[in-house]
C-alpha cells in the first residue's frame, strides 16, 4: 500500500516520542530499529500468520517420512484432545471474563480452546491431507462466526486477543489451503473479526505488557486474513511502542521506556510497573520478571510470534535483524538462565524470582530460537538447552501450541 503525505505525517509523529539510545559497550552488536515504519505489505502474503507456505511444506516433508523432532510433534499435537476427532464446539453469543477467566467466566475457556483446537485441525489437514481434519477446523469457525457477538467484563481485551490469535493462524491456513471452506462462511467469519474482535483490540491497553503484545499480536493477524493495510499500520505501530517498553536493553538508559500513552513519565513510576525493580545492570530484564516468569513468556512468545509473521508479510521489515530481535535474544538468555538453575542476584526482584513449575512452563522459545540461531547462527545455548528439554513443546490453552512441529529447525522461507 502507498502512504498519502497526511497517513505518513501521522505514523511519524507516532514514532516521535519513542527513542532508542544508542548502542553502549555492553550492547555493541545492538540494532535498533531507527527508521523502521509500520507501513502494511503492497500485497499480504497467504497464509501468512505465524507461519507461510514453505514452512508448512518444510513441516510435511519431515512428518511425512517420520523424521524427528516434527513426528513425535506431530503424535502428540494429535494426541491432544484439542485435536479429538469426538470434540465439538462450544459457541457463545456474549463471551464474559473476569479477572483470571473467572467472576464472571462465560465462554472463555470455550473460545480460547476451541480457536487453539482449529488451529491443530488446520495444521493436521495441512500435514496430513485428510479431509476431516479441515472439516473440524472449519466447524469450529463457521459455529463462532454463527455466534458470537461481544466479549464484556474486565479481561475481555486479553480474552479477545489470546482467541484471535489463534483463530487467526487456523483461519489462513484452511482458507488458503482448498479446504472446502465456502465464500459466505469466509465472508461471516471476516465479518466476526471485523466488528466483534477489532474494535476491542485496536485501542491497545495500558494493563501489564504481555496484554498489549498479545492484542497486537492477534489485530495483525487479522489484519494479514483481511488484507487491511490500515489495521496492520497501526497495530504494529503500538507493537513497536511496547517493545521497547517490555524488554529492557542497558541502552536505553538508567530506566526502561515507557510505551507512548502509558502515562508513566518518570524512573519511579516505571520501577512501580515493573513489579519493584529499581537496579537494570543488564540486558534482557523484562517488564514482568519480578511478577512471573509465566506472564513473561506470554510476552516474548506474541513479540515473536509478530516478528516471524512480519518476516512472512515482508513489512516493515525483517523484525528478527532489528532492535525488537535484539530484545528477544537477551530476554530468552536472561530467563532462561535462571530457569537452569543460576543463582539469582541481591539485585534482581530482591533475589527471589518466581520461576512457577520451572522450565516446563516456559515452552515459548522455540519460535525465538530457530529465527535467531537457527536462521541467524547466533549461539544460545541456554536457550538452545531449555527449548531441547521442553521438546515436543505442548501449548499453554491460551493462545500458544505445537510450536516445536511448527518451528524447530524450520529454515524454510
Amino acid at each position: 500500500m502507498f502512504f498519502n503525505l497526511s497517513l505518513l505525517a501521522l505514523v511519524v509523529s507516532q514514532f516521535a516520542s519513542i527513542t532508542y539510545g544508542s548502542p553502549t559497550s555492553s550492547t555493541a552488536d545492538v540494532k535498533n530499529i531507527d527508521g523502521v515504519f509500520p507501513r502494511a505489505p503492497t500485497t499480504f502474503k497467504h497464509p501468512g500468520v505465524l507461519v507461510n507456505k514453505a514452512q508448512l511444506d518444510f513441516i510435511k516433508g519431515k512428518v511425512n517420512t517420520q523424521q524427528q523432532p516434527w513426528y513425535d510433534a506431530y503424535q502428540a499435537m494429535l494426541a491432544d484432545p484439542l485435536a479429538s476427532a469426538t470434540r465439538s464446539p462450544s459457541p457463545f453469543a456474549t463471551v464474559a471474563c473476569g479477572s483470571g477467566s473467572m467472576n464472571p467466566g462465560d465462554g472463555c475457556h470455550e473460545e480460547r480452546e476451541d480457536a487453539l483446537a482449529a488451529y491443530a485441525n488446520a495444521l493436521a489437514w495441512y500435514i496430513s491431507g485428510i479431509q476431516s481434519y479441515a472439516n473440524k477446523a472449519i466447524s469450529y469457525m463457521n459455529a463462532w462466526a454463527n455466534s458470537l457477538k461481544a466479549h464484556t467484563a474486565s479481561n475481555a481485551p486479553l480474552q479477545s486477543g489470546w482467541s484471535a490469535a489463534s483463530w487467526s493462524r487456523a483461519a489462513e491456513i484452511i482458507r488458503y489451503s482448498n479446504a472446502g471452506w465456502s465464500p459466505a462462511d469466509i465472508t461471516k467469519f471476516e465479518n466476526l473479526f471485523r466488528n466483534v474482535y477489532l474494535p476491542i483490540l485496536i485501542p491497545g491497553s495500558n494493563q501489564n505488557g504481555n496484554w498489549e503484545l498479545v492484542m497486537m499480536e492477534a489485530a495483525i493477524g487479522i489484519a494479514v486474513f483481511l488484507n487491511d493495510g490500515a489495521t496492520y499500520d497501526k497495530a504494529m505501530t503500538k507493537f513497536l511502542g511496547r517493545v521497547p517498553a517490555y524488554i529492557y536493553l542497558t541502552s536505553d538508559g538508567s530506566c526502561p521506556k515507557a510505551a507512548p500513552g502509558s502515562g508513566l513519565t518518570s524512573c519511579s513510576q516505571i520501577d512501580n510497573f515493573w513489579y519493584g525493580q529499581t537496579s537494570y545492570p543488564e540486558n534482557g530484564i523484562a517488564q514482568e520478571t519480578c511478577r512471573d516468569f509465566v506472564h513473561v513468556g506470554y510476552g516474548i512468545s506474541s513479540i515473536s510470534h509478530v516478528a516471524e509473521t512480519a518476516k512472512i508479510q515482508g513489512s516493515p521489515s525483517d523484525l528478527w535483524t532489528t532492535d525488537v530481535g535484539t530484545r528477544v535474544r537477551y530476554a530468552l538468555g536472561f530467563h532462561t538462565r535462571y530457569l537452569l538453575g543460576q543463582s539469582v542476584p541481591s539485585w534482581l526482584c530482591g533475589g527471589s524470582l518466581n520461576l512457577s513449575a520451572g522450565e516446563r512452563d516456559f515452552q515459548i522459545t522455540e519460535v525465538g530460537y530457530n529465527a535467531l540461531n537457527g536462521r541467524q547462527g547466533i549461539a544460545m545455548t541456554n536457550t538452545g538447552t531449555v527449548t531441547s528439554d521442553n521438546r515436543p513443546a505442548r501449548g499453554n490453552l491460551l493462545f500458544v501450541g505445537w510450536e516445536t512441529l511448527t518451528h524447530a529447525n524450520n529454515p524454510a522461507f
